[in-house]
C-alpha cells in the first residue's frame, strides 16, 4: 500500500552549465520521472522544475505550489514504475529487474535491484553505484527518442 508522504524539505535548484551532448544528472533524472508527485503533471510544464527531498529521495516538483502539498499515491507508484523501468536491470547482476524489485536509497537515488544482497553491494561504493544508475537512465532515454 503506498502512502502519501508530507514533503519534508526543500533544496535549492542549480543552474548547470551544459556541454553539447552532455545530460547532466538533474535533467535526466527530470526526464526519466517525468510527473510531478503531487499534482501529475508533466514536469516542465510550469516552469523550472523543483529539486525537493521526500525521506531520502531526491525528487522534483512541478512548481512552487506544490512544495507544501502532499505527494499523490498514484503519482508516486507511477514515477516509481518509471524509474524501475528506466533503470531496467540491476547494477550488479546485469539481469533484468524481478515484477517486484527490492530497493535502495544511495545519495538521494531511488535504485532498484533483484535482491538484498545487490543493495548491500551498491552500499559498499555509492559514487560507482549512482553512476551506473546515470549510464542506465542515459541509454533508456537515448532509446526512447
Amino acid at each position: 500500500m503506498m502512502v502519501a508522504l508530507a514533503i519534508v524539505g526543500l533544496l535549492s535548484t542549480a543552474v548547470w552549465a551544459q556541454q553539447p551532448g552532455v545530460v547532466n544528472a538533474d535533467q535526466l533524472k527530470m526526464k526519466v520521472q517525468d510527473i510531478c508527485p503531487v499534482s501529475g503533471n508533466k514536469l516542465g510544464t510550469h516552469g523550472q522544475p523543483i529539486k525537493v527531498k521526500l525521506g531520502q529521495e531526491t525528487l522534483f516538483l512541478c512548481c512552487q505550489g506544490c512544495v507544501k502539498q502532499r505527494v499523490n499515491p498514484q503519482h508516486w507508484a507511477t514515477i516509481h514504475a518509471n524509474f524501475a523501468r528506466a533503470q531496467g536491470i540491476c547494477p550488479v547482476m546485469k539481469k533484468p529487474l524481478p515484477k517486484q524489485p527490492k530497493w535502495t536509497v544511495i545519495n538521494g537515488q531511488l535504485i532498484y535491484v533483484c535482491c538484498p544482497p545487490c543493495a548491500k553491494k551498491l552500499e559498499q561504493n555509492p559514487a560507482a553505484a549512482v553512476a551506473q544508475l546515470q549510464a542506465l537512465y542515459q541509454q533508456s532515454t537515448t532509446m526512447r527518442r
